[in-house]
């Protein structure tokens, strides 16, 4: 029995949180502008892009945060505020600004974030017009306009919540994220925020975000593309009244398995919705020598062009899988590795020791005709497994982004 509950719900699920998402005029109709607020200031985590060109709102987060401590964020979309220089800094800082002026709280204290069109200038004009209107419909029932307005080319809102329980006290975990292209293995162009009412450590919080990004965002990959403002940030106000959550503690496992679950759900729900996604995938690689090994062999398979492809076709191409498991960096002995393809229609062996298997085709093919399906790969060789989700790569993913501009 699991030590929490999912709910309906999003980041003003647990006590003291605050959102709203508005239209400011930043994309041409859709909403554009988020704002998360804390009632209380929280102990703040995060995890930023490894892309070595990073956007102006990351560089002023990545600094910010050192502080461990927040009270709100700020979000556009439509405009990354990517490779725009001492301008772009500036601009973000202003953003800070001016939602701290509104709200009232320290420009330190609040966290940027932006999604969209790289190496163009925000429209300040509109930036503002953003933030005096996203500050003014702040709601406890705000969250679901602050998912809608993050989003770029996703095609749904990704939110979840838990309700968990922490000697005797009744705690929450809220989240919502975007992505839908340029989501490769370790951090996506995707973005995620996650409050919690609960009470934990900053250590502790820290230990807990940094371990559950590794097996949830960092495992996703749409088509192995790295965003320049990938970030997920983490809030913890400690309104539930709960006695301090420290590390290595019971209390700790089951807020780290509680938070496991909504980075997990959030990374998923990105995955399946890739740009152009017709399937979703999942890749279980099991029985490895250790647990880098399996991951480093789940993502090389999830992120390869020609599995995804494969999969969108519909062709039980097993040999794809075994060559992007071959130039992984996994350990493991090829002639011990079997290969399964499963879904809803059933599982079926195409691999053994290594080689050719007779399997039917025509059952592969109904098997790969659904549209969630997993690929397992047992190397045979440990006890260490890892999982690993994308989605295939079909026509549609060329013609969104050959005119993502327009």
């Amino acid at each position: 029995m699991e030590d929490f509950e999912v709910i309906e719900g999003n980041v003003t699920s647990p006590k003291g949180f605050l959102a709203s998402g508005v239209f400011a005029g930043i994309k041409k109709a859709k909403k554009d502008f988020a704002i998360i607020y804390s009632e209380k200031k929280a102990k703040a985590a995060a995890a930023f892009t490894t892309n070595k060109v990073k956007a102006a709102p990351v560089i002023l987060d990545m600094e910010k945060i050192k502080s461990g401590e927040a009270q709100a964020i700020v979000v556009n979309s439509g405009n990354a505020n990517a490779c725009t220089g001492q301008k772009g800094y500036e601009d973000a800082s202003s953003m800070a600004f001016m939602v701290a002026e509104k709200l009232n709280i320290d420009k330190d204290d609040v966290l940027v974030c932006s999604t969209g069109v790289i190496g163009v200038t925000l429209p300040m004009e509109k930036v503002a017009k953003g933030i005096e209107l996203a500050s003014q419909e702040l709601s406890k029932d705000g969250g679901k306009d602050a998912a809608e307005a993050i989003l770029t080319t996703d095609t749904f809102t990704k939110e979840v919540a838990v309700k968990l329980n922490i000697e005797g006290y009744e705690a929450y975990i809220g989240g919502i994220a975007k992505g839908s292209g340029m989501i490769s293995p370790n951090m996506a162009t995707m973005l995620s925020f996650i409050t919690t009412d609960a009470d934990i450590s900053k250590k502790a919080l820290d230990k807990a975000l940094k371990e559950t990004v590794k097996r949830s965002y960092n495992m996703i990959s749409v088509d192995g593309d790295m965003s320049t403002n990938d970030t997920v940030i983490m809030l913890a106000n400690g309104m539930a009244g709960n006695p301090t959550i420290e590390e290595d503690t019971h209390e700790y496992e089951i807020f780290y398995n509680a938070l496991l679950y909504v980075n997990k759900h959030l990374a998923k729900q990105i995955a399946k919705d890739g740009e152009g996604a017709t399937k979703f995938m999942e890749v279980s690689v099991v029985n490895a020598p250790t647990e880098d090994d399996a991951i480093l062999a789940s993502k090389s398979i999830v992120n390869s062009n020609l599995v995804k492809t494969a999969i969108f076709g519909e062709d039980a191409n097993w040999g794809r899988i075994i060559a992007a498991l071959g130039y992984s960096g996994a350990n493991f002995s090829q002639d011990a590795v079997d290969i399964y393809l499963k879904s809803n229609k059933g599982i079926i062996k195409v691999c053994e020791n290594g080689g050719y298997v007779p399997f039917n085709e025509d059952k592969a093919k109904e098997i790969l005709s659904e549209k969630e399906i997993s690929i397992v790969v047992d190397l045979n060789v440990g006890k260490y497994d890892a999982l690993a989700w994308g989605c295939d790569l079909s026509y549609d993913y060329v013609k969104i982004n050959g005119s993502y501009r327009t």
